[in-house]
């Protein structure tokens, strides 16, 4: 569509406001389609990598063994629901299963009540590292969920709110002001930039880089190349951004921008957490560092602590700090899956 709006004969007003309005779902259908199109390009990528790579079935020998009925009795609902999501039959075609991230969570400090570092901020599951630390999958999370909710937040929030003498909020503080500047300033710094990319595209281009690096197992040289790649990316980012629209009223647009913003920051630390952990341990695998019937390597010795980064400006490096784990009743073990 031209730069400017095309002269519209007699100047109506009304006129005029259509012709915006045109030109703005046509820019609107244009991006949608370019972005269904790059993401059924990517989509066939993954699904010929997937079919090429991890091929994996119940193997012949195994059913001429056992039976298919022992088979059936063992996996046969896992097959079933199978069979039903991509339409082949396990039994016949080796599934296609690819090693994903379930989901990577942080968590906020609590104390034993349950409450953060802000006074009267409770955190209650999954947001917060109480029971099952920073790796937890949908079960555990949810029994945790189950447990802070009915058990723990009823008793602590209300002992909280009476025995705590809780003064009248106002947006007079100066910090107030200081953060709503500061939002301010970033929407309109993105809304600025003017690019081409939409956040969507952006945000498929970290994806990728975060699953093909940074996946379930890593190291030292991918994790680096990850690093680069995402700093260029982020640099892109604040480059070559599309945001249609404007600030004025509900933008989805700008909310996605400002979370792959968000995502771009995260990414990046990930990153360097797991270049500086020299060992392996849970969910996170390096490739350099295991056992010679390939377990994962713990090193006590230096990687025994929790670990907080401190931010220290869009330009800066984080800082890392490091709180020690002190285990006296129960020594950590190494754990086999043999």
């Amino acid at each position: 569509p031209p730069a400017e709006l095309p002269h519209v004969a007699g100047g109506s007003g009304v006129v005029e406001e259509r012709e915006r309005e045109r030109l703005r779902r046509h820019r609107a259908q244009r991006d949608d389609v370019a972005i269904e199109l790059e993401a059924r390009h990517r989509a066939a990528r993954v699904e010929d990598h997937i079919r090429a790579q991890h091929r994996h079935g119940p193997r012949e020998d195994a059913i001429r063994r056992l039976g298919r009925r022992v088979i059936e009795d063992r996996y046969g609902n896992l097959f079933e629901i199978y069979h039903h999501i991509t339409g082949e039959d396990p039994y016949r075609v080796p599934m296609r299963i690819y090693p994903a991230v379930h989901y990577t969570m942080g968590g906020l400090w609590v104390d034993y009540n349950l409450m953060s570092t802000i006074p009267g901020l409770f955190v209650l599951g999954e947001a917060n590292f109480s029971d099952h630390g920073a790796n937890r999958l949908g079960a555990s999370a949810l029994m945790q969920g189950l447990a802070d909710g009915y058990f723990i937040a009823p008793a602590t929030v209300p002992n909280y709110l009476a025995s705590t003498r809780l003064e009248k909020v106002t947006t007079d503080h100066p910090e107030f002001a200081a953060v709503q500047r500061e939002v301010a300033e970033r929407i309109k710094r993105l809304l600025g930039i003017g690019g081409k990319r939409p956040p969507e595209a952006i945000h498929r281009d970290l994806g990728e880089v975060m699953w093909n690096e940074v996946g379930m197992t890593r190291n030292a040289p991918g994790l680096q190349r990850a690093l680069r790649e995402v700093q260029a990316i982020r640099a892109e980012f604040y480059r070559d951004l599309a945001i249609p629209g404007s600030a004025e009223s509900f933008n989805p647009t700008l909310v996605r921008a400002l979370r792959v913003a968000d995502f771009l920051e995260l990414a990046e630390l990930i990153i360097r957490d797991a270049l500086q952990r020299e060992e392996s341990c849970g969910g996170h695998f390096r490739e350099e560092y295991q056992t010679p019937d390939g377990e994962a390597l713990r090193d006590d010795e230096h990687f025994a602590f929790v670990g907080a980064w401190q931010f220290t400006g869009d330009d800066g490096e984080p800082v890392l700090h490091k709180e020690p784990l002190i285990f006296e009743a129960v020594k950590p073990a190494t754990r086999s899956y043999k």
